[in-house]
């Protein structure tokens, strides 16, 4: 997996094939499609934590960057560093911008984004956004810049639920060359916090654990490393 700008990386794992889209299935699409260079324009992914937006910017990056100049720039995380840190981005084919909702309300950040909204779409380049709500639901600075969100293809992301938590779980293990039996996939589910970001995290941990023990993901095992 390619490196980013300034030291962020894509999650080897976060790929369209391992994302379960359940009642996301026209956001992949849409996103997918950017990504492809298929379609155009903006899109805005809003959703709580563990719904799938960063999965998802991560996925179009990976499979934008294999064609085009592509970038994953999460603003949580970066963002502290300054808008200088958007020095560069101008000329990249897809940007997928991560928690926008971080630098909203912020006069400076949002003229720079701007800037980089204008130079984007000039270009004919694509720019996915994703945040924790909707444009209109955002504190904007620069009534521009809202506007210019506001007429994006917006896409409320659901949560999954207990059911389809288990199947994404498998499908990330699959993917991975596991086998995560459904016994054990219930067995995280009533241990853990029951959002995908700290599943997956954890389904990471465990999968390293197997692979140095040469062991496969059953209940006695997790409950082994959970020990430990």
């Amino acid at each position: 997996m390619r490196q980013l700008p300034l030291g962020v990386r894509l999650q080897d794992r976060a790929v369209f094939a391992s994302f379960l889209a359940g009642r996301n299935l026209q956001a992949l699409e849409h996103v997918r499609a950017l990504a492809s260079g298929a379609s155009g324009g903006v899109a805005w992914l809003a959703g709580p934590v563990g719904a799938g937006k960063t999965h998802l910017l991560q996925a179009a990056c990976a499979a934008a960057g294999a064609s085009r100049r592509a970038g994953y720039f999460p603003l949580a995380e970066l963002g502290p560093l300054g808008i200088g840190v958007l020095d560069g981005l101008r000329d990249i084919e897809c940007l997928c911008l991560d928690d926008v909702h971080v630098v909203a309300g912020n006069a400076s950040w949002e003229r720079a984004l701007f800037g980089l909204f204008c130079a984007i779409e000039e270009r004919g380049g694509r720019l996915i956004a994703a945040a924790s709500a909707p444009p209109a639901l955002l504190g904007w600075a620069l009534p521009d810049l809202a506007s210019r969100f506001a007429a994006s293809a917006i896409f409320q992301l659901r949560v999954l639920d207990e059911a389809e938590q288990r199947e994404a779980l498998k499908l990330r293990a699959h993917v991975r060359g596991l086998d995560l039996p459904e016994e054990t996939a219930r067995y995280l589910q009533r241990r853990f916090p029951r959002d995908m970001r700290t599943l997956y995290e954890l389904l990471d941990t465990l999968d390293e654990a197997a692979i140095i023990a040469q062991r496969r993901l059953t209940v006695p095992f997790i409950r082994s490393v959970l020990q430990e």
